[in-house]
């Protein structure tokens, strides 16, 4: 007898947590959210409490961000009581929070200001998804306990391939931490321009940062040209204020300045940086130039010592991207210079040369207390273990993931944005691409595993996940947003939320988003919503 009664109690105490666990409209999904008896309204009269002065900023934003919502934007006050209290709780984790909603108002709490801020992003998509009654938005009882995964959620922007302004920038960032990113990754300088303004060598954007025309058309067979000028540049002061933008949504800025290849607009700047005598030209075709920075000469190291002793003063980010990928060994096979570097430091190929280099340059921003950051290719000819490894290609997980390294995820078939979003992308008239053959459906997007085929001992190799989006054939700001949405959801989703995805699930979800797409003006791709994407 007793033997049942055990097991009815647990049958009963099942069916109760069964029945508090709720849905709920947050993407990424919440770590855990059950129901709370009663609601709470939210009007334009409401005031939001601070118990501490460093949570004012967050409160300012997240009136902003409701302010359309409620018709106006709310107070913000340091006091203990409100509407919406926001306080900390030192025993939380970093980016942790607790998002209480009861009939006596809501409550947010966080171990930092970051936290506080993540659970009022996920107060913003429980107020779009609200109730509309004539006193405000009605909210429903619920508690949510949330953190993330990884510690790295990021999205990078390619700049260079073509400009975007201060302000599509700071839309970017915006976009960024709606989502619960924590670092945006700013792709500055390419062979087709240099972005960055470094007034040691001012020749990098008086003549790196322009193209005298474009490519029009598929790259690999195209040989026509707009014959328009293309370029653009941010300035230190601009630079300044997108990091300040940055981290009061509390994302990281980590700058790229690629190199030793992908150099051809600091060639074009300053010719006697490449392995040949020769003049260069800012590159006006996408794709990957022979033309790299020439390891031999000591000239070379003055000047990329030179660059990043500005670019440590303008970004106080952690990480310095350093690139490192798709360089040709061509000309240093044929460099004097190259070859007698070779030599002298007994290294055995190209390969270890580019490793020389990377060495070399990672030591000096040591200096400046910072660590590098590189594409998977940096493994080639040998790394140090100090380096983070940005893994896009798949052909390299396995060793890149054995080295024992930290990694971060970013494979191009999960988390590529510039590549279709549908089956059938002529018919469903997505634009021009890089290539006809590489497509990122959502679904795709979101069927990211950051853990796929590791032992949990490797577990912790893995820092973050990032999605990317070069912008070979992305000219405006508009197509910025159609090509990053609504697939930024899924691989935010991906680097955030604990436990078994759902793809049902997440779709239900990105019903509510997409209506707060819409009310904050943000274009997305249509053809997931349409069902078009996978027919």
């Amino acid at each position: 007898m007793k033997k049942i009664i055990a097991i009815v109690t647990l049958l009963f105490a099942v069916a109760v947590v069964s029945a508090q666990s709720i849905e709920t409209p947050i993407i990424p999904r919440p770590m855990e959210a059950t129901a709370v008896k009663g609601s709470y309204t939210l009007s334009a009269k409401s005031v939001i409490a601070v118990a501490d002065a460093e949570l004012v900023r967050p409160a300012e934003l997240f009136a902003e961000y409701v302010a359309k919502d409620l018709g106006a934007t709310l107070t913000v006050k340091q006091q203990n009581k409100g509407a919406v209290v926001l306080s900390l709780d030192k025993s939380l984790a970093k980016e942790e929070y607790a998002l209480h909603i009861s009939s006596k108002g809501v409550k947010v709490v966080g171990s930092t200001a970051q936290g506080v801020y993540y659970g009022l992003q996920s107060l913003r998509q429980l107020v779009a998804a609200g109730e509309v009654t004539k006193k405000g938005i009605e909210l429903q009882g619920m508690d949510i306990k949330d953190k993330p995964l990884l510690g790295h959620r990021g999205a990078m922007l390619d700049v260079c391939r073509h400009f975007f302004t201060v302000a599509e920038v700071k839309r970017f960032i915006d976009i960024a931490a709606m989502h619960k990113i924590n670092a945006f990754h700013w792709h500055l300088t390419e062979d087709q321009g240099w972005r960055i303004e470094i007034k040691k060598y001012p020749e990098l954007i008086k003549i790196g940062s322009m193209r005298k025309e474009t490519v029009i058309g598929r790259n690999s067979i195209s040989k026509t040209y707009d014959g328009t000028p293309h370029g653009g540049y941010y300035t230190q002061e601009e630079i300044k204020d997108i990091v300040k933008y940055a981290a009061e949504r509390y994302i990281e800025v980590i700058p790229e300045i690629d190199m030793p290849g992908h150099m051809v607009a600091a060639l074009a700047s300053y010719n006697h940086l490449g392995c040949r005598d020769e003049k260069f030209e800012v590159r006006t075709r996408w794709g990957i130039s022979k033309d790299v920075l020439c390891v031999g000469k000591e000239s070379t190291f003055e000047f990329v010592e030179g660059v990043l002793e500005e670019v440590v003063k303008l970004f106080p980010s952690k990480y310095i991207h350093l690139g490192g990928d798709e360089c040709p060994r061509d000309r240093w096979k044929e460099c004097p210079h190259c070859q007698k570097r070779i030599q002298e430091e007994g290294l055995k190929d190209e390969n270890e040369l580019q490793s020389y280099f990377m060495h070399r340059v990672e030591k000096f921003l040591a200096k400046h207390d910072r660590k590098i950051i590189g594409w998977d290719e940096i493994i080639y000819g040998g790394i140090n273990k100090s380096a983070t490894i940005m893994l896009w290609n798949d052909r390299n997980r396995a060793k890149a993931i054995s080295l024992g390294n930290d990694v971060i995820l970013t494979p191009k078939y999960f988390c590529y944005m510039d590549y279709y979003q549908t089956l059938r992308p002529f018919c469903n008239k997505e634009g021009l691409l890089f290539r006809d053959n590489r497509i990122l459906t959502l679904r795709k997007a979101y069927s990211l595993d950051p853990y796929e085929g590791l032992q949990p001992s490797e577990y912790g190799r893995i820092k973050g996940v990032q999605a990317n989006l070069w912008t070979e054939y992305i000219s405006t700001f508009h197509r910025v947003q159609e090509k990053l949405l609504p697939r930024l959801a899924a691989t935010a989703e991906a680097g955030w939320t604990i436990g078994a995805k759902n793809f049902e699930d997440f779709a239900r979800r990105l019903e509510h988003l997409r209506k707060l797409y819409e009310k904050e003006c943000i274009h997305y791709a249509p053809y997931f919503f349409d069902g078009v994407d996978e027919k």
